[in-house]
């Protein structure tokens, strides 16, 4: 792991044990999508449309 850390992510060592458990946890972990896209948009839209109240507002979440 200290070798991955500080040849595959260019740590330091003192970089490395200063990460908390969570940013470590958070180093290893799969690469995050990008930001939403317009098909991505469109799938949750149609799964959560939006509301209208009785006189034609938004609702309230």
């Amino acid at each position: 792991m200290i070798r991955t850390a500080v040849a595959g992510w260019g740590l330091t060592p003192a970089a490395l044990w200063a990460m908390t458990p969570r940013e470590f946890a958070a180093a290893l972990a799969p690469p995050v999508r990008g930001p939403l896209d317009r098909a991505g948009f469109e799938t949750l839209f149609a799964r959560y449309p939006d509301r209208e109240a009785a006189d034609g507002g938004p609702t309230e979440p």
